[in-house]
């Protein structure tokens, strides 16, 4: 969002510097993020001076040159200057470029001004017409001064160039009230108010607006769920044309191409007060009406830009008797438009429901100044002033007169939101005591209404332009904006707390755990627990006869009770892989079941023969994304084995604890499986689907997938105890080693080993490189592995550090047979 500085000073009052207002802007939550310089000519016609010609001679060899002197200040020496200009005479009053000046070329590049001979005579300058100074058109001769003039002016000063400052804002989503000059000059006046540096707010006067004769458009809303509020101004003997020079240049300086008159009000409005206002050409309204009501489902509809859109049921349209004119809130239609033949208009002001034009943008996938706006939620109050403010500058800049009544459609008022206030509690969420006095005047310069207050407390009406102001909370942060986070003082003591509830909520711990996941880039999916009895067809991990069949199914596609949640996950990679979707991370927490027949009689009727327990699955397919820092290469069992191992970490579980084994062949052509040490239960089995599962759906690239049993996991992390202690005040020491192996060896059985050997010092260890091939024998594999050795107590000598490696290395070598490359 830019904001003008200049603009501003239009309606508030104060005497500070752009860099002062930006730093205000900033410390009240409106975050500047850049300040560029706007001249009315780029670099303000810097060098140039008012100068006084005290003599002025033909040049000795050329017809129509003079050589001149200039004075460009009191008791200096004057200039020799050459100048063509038939009008140039001693006694002038002039405007001189200096040496070193750049003025603008007609093709916007600069000319740098030399000293030079012209002819044999040296030049130390210019003296300037209009056009070669960018400020007219004419080159008839120089530009000649009064007398009044007074010598060594800058040029800048004297013809009065404006420069403003123009500050980039980024706003966050909720402050949409700061998305306009009037929204941050309201910001600015309660900070500077409180602070006692003046601020008065100033708002342009809308009274003069008088309603006209005649008969004015009507307005029927069938939709007032998408429009609570609609008002239109009919006007006309509206002359279109280029807007004043003073209008075109505050647009620009905020970054808006000018139009003509009428569009380019309606743009100085927006930005001015936040409100969006279309004008549509009165005498393209079919039916002498306007309707706003939602579009028909498949409708085709032109909009300014000349592509067709095709609108659903959802969008809301303006629309004349016969036809649609505009998408609401979000952008005009080809045919209603303003054009240079326009004589009357109709002025649209309104409040349409965020939702609403949220989800035609998105859909559509346009987006403007004024769906900006609308989806983060207008003020529905500004209506009318908004409105007024625009046909008042319509009848000051194009001759339009109003004509009848304004016709507004508000059956339901919007109320302002009340909002009760203890002091106490809004000091204690602060963090400091600023009293209640201090609390209600920031209010009351932000625009909240005081309906009562005593010394306990206040109920306040929020104004109808902060939407994100519902409870005491927020009313807190708004005060603390104005009256800045940073007067805060920090207490000289800061008590923490963390939560060791002994057995945190299950749900809770799922929801962090998908939250994990999802922030990983996972994309959680939820199928139904039936599922197909063949695909545990041949199956010894999850046998067919282990199933808990459905009586009586309604399809054998879902008759029986999933056993796993990897037929599930296939099933959703097929679907998605038969449409063009290729890269996935899937994750599905659901629950499985079992039967294993228990006690006399039919086991089947015995639900002590039926099992219910949580898992959670992950999924990985494809290649990912390709970006340009990075290219694409096919997914990878580690990268998965790399994500369970970080949520087993996050709850509490360290994946070289557990038992590791390879993972069942009819799932699995590679893969490991996790068990706990105690119980030897399986918590946890990943790895490449098996070849013979893929066909059964049809995939033919791999499939990389992992199931967690989440009823066993859950169980293991409530026993399990967060430990803290203070960060080691000595550093790490690391170590390198290029282990040649049987292949058979594992990294786990490496990694376990070398603690065993080292179990003061040794911290980490971690498997960077692993290399086969016909530089080593047959049967072999090297590992590279970078050991972290550190002592809580104190540094580790070199002495230390080699007698720790070398035991690791002995017990390596002792029980695998490992050698150093």
């Amino acid at each position: 969002m830019n904001i003008s500085y200049n603009w501003l000073k239009e309606y508030v009052s104060f005497d500070l510097s752009p860099e002062k207002v930006a730093d205000i802007l900033t410390f009240i939550g409106l975050e500047v993020e850049e300040m560029s310089t706007v001249e009315d000519i780029p670099g303000g016609l810097e060098g140039v001076v008012v100068g006084h010609v005290l003599e002025c001679v033909p040049h000795p060899d050329s017809d129509h040159l003079h050589v001149t002197k200039v004075l460009t200040a009191d008791g200096a020496e004057p200039l020799q200057v050459v100048c063509g200009a038939p009008n140039v005479a001693a006694g002038q009053k002039v405007l001189l470029a200096t040496v070193g000046t750049s003025l603008p070329a007609p093709d916007g590049t600069k000319i740098k001004i030399k000293k030079s001979k012209i002819r044999g005579v040296e030049s130390f300058g210019m003296i300037c017409a209009e056009d070669e100074l960018g400020i007219g058109a004419s080159h008839d001769g120089i530009m000649v001064l009064p007398q009044d003039a007074a010598v060594g002016m800058p040029a800048r000063e004297y013809l009065h160039l404006g420069c403003d400052t123009v500050f980039t804002i980024g706003l966050t989503p909720n402050r949409v009230d700061g998305a306009s000059h009037i929204g941050v000059a309201r910001d600015l006046s309660a900070y500077l108010r409180l602070n006692g540096l003046g601020g008065e707010m100033t708002l342009p006067d809308v009274s003069a607006f008088k309603e006209g004769e005649g008969e004015s458009i009507p307005v029927e809303v069938l939709s007032h769920d998408g429009a609570p509020r609609y008002m239109g101004v009919t006007m006309t003997d509206v002359k279109v044309a280029p807007s004043p020079e003073w209008l075109q240049k505050k647009l620009l300086a905020v970054g808006l191409r000018p139009i003509n008159n009428v569009v380019d009000i309606t743009n100085f409005v927006l930005i001015e007060v936040g409100q969006p206002l279309h004008a549509f050409d009165a005498s393209r309204i079919s039916g002498g009406k306007v309707v706003v009501r939602r579009a028909a489902e498949g409708d085709k509809f032109v909009t300014l830009d000349g592509v067709e859109r095709t609108l659903s049921s959802q969008d809301l349209m303006i629309c004349n008797a016969e036809r649609p004119m505009c998408i609401a809130g979000v952008f005009g239609g080809l045919e209603s438009g303003i054009t240079d033949a326009t004589t009357s208009v109709f002025i649209e002001s309104a409040y349409f429901n965020p939702t609403s034009i949220r989800k035609t943008s998105k859909r559509l996938g346009i987006k403007t100044d004024a769906s900006f706006r609308y989806e983060r939620g207008a003020d529905p109050q500004i209506v009318p002033y908004a409105a007024a403010r625009a046909a008042l500058l319509m009848q000051e800049l194009a001759g339009a007169k109003v004509v009848g009544k304004v016709r507004e459609v508000y059956p339901e008022k919007i109320e302002r939101r009340r909002v009760s206030l203890d002091f106490a509690r809004m000091e204690s969420l602060m963090g400091k005591k600023i009293g209640s006095e201090t609390i209600l005047n920031i209010l009351r310069y932000m625009d909240f209404g005081i309906v009562s207050s005593d010394g306990n407390g206040a109920e306040v009406t929020v104004p109808s332009f902060k939407v994100d102001v519902y409870r005491e909370c927020d009313v807190v942060e708004e005060v603390l904006r104005i009256y800045g986070y940073d007067n805060i003082e920090l207490p000289d003591h800061i008590v923490s707390s963390y939560d060791n509830t002994p057995n945190p909520d299950p749900e809770t711990v799922r929801v962090k755990a998908c939250d994990l996941l999802a922030a990983n880039g996972f994309m959680e999916c939820m199928n139904n627990s039936l599922t197909k009895a063949d695909y545990y067809t041949g199956l010894k991990t999850y046998p067919k006869e282990a199933l808990p069949m459905v009586l009586n199914p309604l399809s054998s596609d879902l008759n029986a009770m999933r056993q796993t949640l990897l037929f599930s996950g296939l099933e959703v990679i097929a679907h998605n892989l038969n449409r063009q979707a290729g890269d996935m991370k899937l994750f599905e927490v659901g629950n499985v079941y079992r039967y294993e027949p228990k006690g006399d009689g039919d086991p089947v009727n015995n639900l002590a023969s039926y099992s219910e327990r949580m898992h959670l699955a992950m999924f990985m397919v494809g290649k990912g994304t390709q970006y340009w820092r990075n290219s694409v290469g096919a997914g990878h069992f580690f990268t998965l084995k790399g994500y369970v191992e970080l949520l087993l970490r996050r709850l509490g579980t360290d994946i070289y604890s557990l038992d590791c084994e390879p993972a069942p062949s009819d799932l699995f052509s590679e893969g490991l499986v996790y068990r706990i040490p105690a119980s030897g239960k399986v918590v946890a089995m990943l790895g490449t689907v098996a070849h013979a599962r893929l066909r059964q759906f049809d995939i033919k690239q791999p499939v990389f997938a992992a199931e967690i049993d989440w009823t066993l996991l859950l169980k293991h992390y409530l026993k399990t105890r967060v430990l803290y202690k203070e960060l080691p005040l000595y550093p790490e020491v690391k170590r390198d080693l290029a282990l040649l192996l049987d292949e058979n060896v594992t990294f786990a059985e490496i990694r376990k080993a070398a603690f065993s050997a080292e179990r003061k010092l040794l911290r980490k260890v971690v498997l960077f490189d692993v290399y086969r091939g016909d530089k080593i024998p047959a049967g072999k594999k090297q590992y590279a592995v970078s050991l972290t050795l550190q002592d809580y107590d104190k540094t580790l000598t070199d002495k230390a550090v080699e007698q720790s490696v070398k035991r690791i290395f002995d017990s390596l070598a002792h029980q695998f047979g490992a050698s150093l490359r």
